[in-house]
């Protein structure tokens, strides 16, 4: 059996810079969190154009990087079944193509492991990855408050910013003409997507279905979601006295997702995935945040974007970062949000 060795090869050089041909993004998290990654794949690609850029993420979240006009390659880690099996395999197929740079996106063992044993020339990762004793270079990770607010894309950035530039960039995802014809919406209407893995960062459903009957009757409400948010979508629809609604939960893709949220009137959201095919789309939206705060570094980047939440200084909230199964506290009065039914 062959040793593999752990160490780091410094080479952030002149020479380096004009040698890096393949590079690899680690982003195995959750959908809003490869679209925020996308930052990462479109500062490399300007000043890399002619490198092959992959990017490895979790089974499932494939279609985001659909037709990508950067990315040369995504590789797939199925988390689960067999999930350490798939890793070692993943692990083995990074370590054979011999990258020039890994950039990992994430603080997780896991993905410290596939950087650590890949064999590439750099790898760059935040301090807080418990593998980061292997990367050549590390940069410190920082989650933002009220009175020091980070965008996550700004954390991603920073990783790069050595082979880069100091520039702001935004996310940005690429729904084809064939997706764009999928969704063919009326001229007005508005997109809402009601739902939350997190019952802490999901307004209520009573207050959707407010919203829906305050909107302009003549406009089309399409609801969004995944085929779980099906049910949870269709109790809002059966509820609300407005018109023309539409539960379009589980029946579009990510990027038909994006395709449709673009030419919306505005999009009402909550702190989720769906806030961020606004911002990677240019899309108008409305992000509506209970438990969590703008702050933590996921607001909106539209042009056209509005954050509302409480106007009640709660001293509970934030009550994590992620959000909760149930309120702590008992009461929910963060979903109370400001400017909005």
């Amino acid at each position: 059996m062959a040793i593999i060795f752990l160490y780091p090869i410094f080479a952030t050089n002149k020479f380096f810079l004009q040698i890096l041909k393949k590079i690899l993004i680690i982003q195995t998290a959750f959908i809003g969190d490869v679209v925020l990654a996308t930052v990462v794949l479109e500062k490399l690609h300007v000043h890399y154009p002619d490198a092959e850029i992959d990017f490895l993420m979790r089974k499932g979240n494939e279609g985001l990087l659909k037709g990508h006009p950067f990315v040369h390659q995504v590789i797939l880690w199925n988390k689960k079944t067999k999930k350490y099996a798939h890793l070692w395999q993943v692990i083995l197929q990074v370590r054979k193509t011999k990258y020039d740079l890994v950039v990992n996106l994430q603080r997780f063992a896991s993905t410290g492991l596939v950087s650590a044993l890949s064999g590439a020339r750099e790898i760059v990762g935040f301090d807080k990855n418990p593998l980061a004793i292997f990367f050549t270079k590390k940069i410190k990770h920082q989650i933002g408050n009220k009175e020091n607010p980070i965008h996550e894309t700004d954390r991603n950035l920073a990783l790069i910013q050595h082979l880069s530039d100091d520039k702001k960039i935004l996310p940005k995802l690429y729904p084809q003409p064939a997706d764009f014809a999928k969704v063919n919406p009326p001229a007005l209407y508005y997109c809402m997507a009601p739902t939350s893995v997190w019952f802490t960062k999901q307004w209520p459903a009573e207050k959707w279905v407010a919203l829906c009957d305050k909107l302009n009757p003549d406009a089309t409400i399409y609801l969004l979601g995944g085929p779980d948010d099906r049910t949870a979508c269709q109790k809002i629809l059966e509820k609300s006295k407005h018109a023309v609604i539409e539960n379009m939960a589980g029946k579009l893709s990510f990027l038909e997702s994006a395709a449709l949220m673009k030419g919306a009137v505005m999009n009402f959201v909550n702190d989720s995935a769906p806030l961020h095919f606004a911002s990677a789309v240019n899309a108008p939206v409305t992000a509506i945040y209970c438990s969590t705060i703008p702050a933590f570094g996921f607001w909106p980047l539209s042009e056209n974007s509005r954050v509302v939440e409480t106007g009640e200084k709660l001293a509970c909230r934030p009550c994590g970062l992620h959000g909760k199964r149930a309120c702590p506290e008992g009461h929910f009065r963060c979903a109370d949000v400001a400017g909005l039914p």
